[in-house]
């Protein structure tokens, strides 16, 4: 059988700028580039008194990311690297995206780890689909290749200790790419902006008229022809927001929900009280990066998780023992809300 895959909205709203402002002041108004790229879509929201950036200019970006990093594409470095024995030369995208998540798998104990590849493939969730569910000897054969301890990253060569060893980077790719955006635009002067690519921000600066930027947290839906409803606002200048959520994509299977994010430990759906978990990090690779684990540590050790952790604050969507749904901020995240 071909297992039914359903994508939920992005729990993320954003309201950065206001159409058609404008001030008599600094002459500036709105400018907004919009597309799709990496499944999904893609926008820029920037103040500057004529339009600066072009679309060629982010379309040409995006494209050489997807070289780099996309396994959608066989002549990608990635898909290469997958494709084999020992490794392969990276280029710079692929090197710092591989050198922050080893990094990541690190200090979240191997809770992130971008090997999961074959386990993601099996499961139904990478470009290639399968008929059927795995059984757990499927599962068990796969497991001597999982492990970014099978992974060595020496310069520009990207090295693997097992040919079986291969790597998606989706759960942070996303988070570089929209850095990689924000350097661009102040590279050409522009200081108040808000990008976005596939939900996950990254904000800087303030409107003309000196107040900050909004981004609204919704409740997860799970029908998408649902009306959004706002779970809270958040006001923010400077830094990067992501969102992770068990309800994002998943199938069900005899009753049972089966996530998109997979426990790299057992090969298993992560079980986890979590529905979603919204992060705030100085950059996005940071934030998208450790979305997913902390999602995977439940409430009590991703909050800990958290506030040891100075340069991140959190927003937990959880469901209680008795199957409520229930809010949590971190300490740090608090300063953030806007009063309802």
């Amino acid at each position: 059988m071909n297992p039914a895959l359903f994508i939920f909205r992005c729990f993320l709203l954003y309201s950065l700028f206001a159409p058609g402002i404008s001030t008599a002041q600094n002459n500036l108004s709105k400018q907004s580039l919009h597309g799709i790229a990496q499944g999904t879509t893609w926008s820029i929201n920037y103040y500057a008194s004529t339009p600066t950036i072009s679309q060629d200019a982010i379309d040409s970006i995006l494209v050489s990311l997807d070289n780099s990093l996309s396994i959608y594409k066989d002549s990608s470095l990635i898909s290469k690297f997958n494709n084999s024995s020992h490794g392969t030369p990276v280029d710079i995208h692929l090197r710092k995206v591989v050198s922050k998540s080893l990094e990541i798998h690190r200090i979240t104990k191997g809770k992130f780890d971008i090997t999961v590849k074959p386990l993601v493939e099996i499961w139904g969730f990478a470009a290639r689909q399968q008929d059927h569910l795995p059984d757990s000897q499927e599962i068990r054969s796969i497991m001597p290749c999982i492990g970014s301890k099978n992974l060595s990253l020496r310069n520009h060569f990207l090295a693997k200790r097992k040919s079986c060893t291969q790597i998606d980077v989706n759960g942070i790719a996303q988070g570089y790419s929209v850095d990689v955006i924000a350097a661009y635009l102040q590279s050409r002067g522009i200081n108040n902006y808000l990008v976005e690519l596939g939900g996950e921000l990254r904000i800087k600066g303030k409107k003309p008229d000196n107040t900050l930027p909004r981004v609204g947290i919704e409740s997860p839906v799970e029908d998408m022809a649902e009306p959004a409803l706002m779970q809270q606002v958040v006001e923010l200048t400077d830094g990067a927001i992501t969102t992770s959520g068990s309800y994002r994509k998943f199938f069900e299977s005899n009753g049972k929900r089966i996530s998109h994010i997979i426990d790299p430990f057992t090969g298993y759906s992560a079980v986890t009280d979590l529905i979603s978990v919204t992060v705030y990090a100085p950059t996005a690779i940071i934030a998208d990066g450790y979305d997913n684990a902390i999602l995977m540590m439940g409430l009590k050790a991703g909050l800990d998780f958290v506030e040891k952790h100075k340069d991140m604050a959190a927003y937990f969507i959880y469901r209680d023992v008795n199957g409520h749904i229930k809010s949590l901020a971190s300490s740090r995240f608090k300063k953030f809300l806007v009063e309802k």
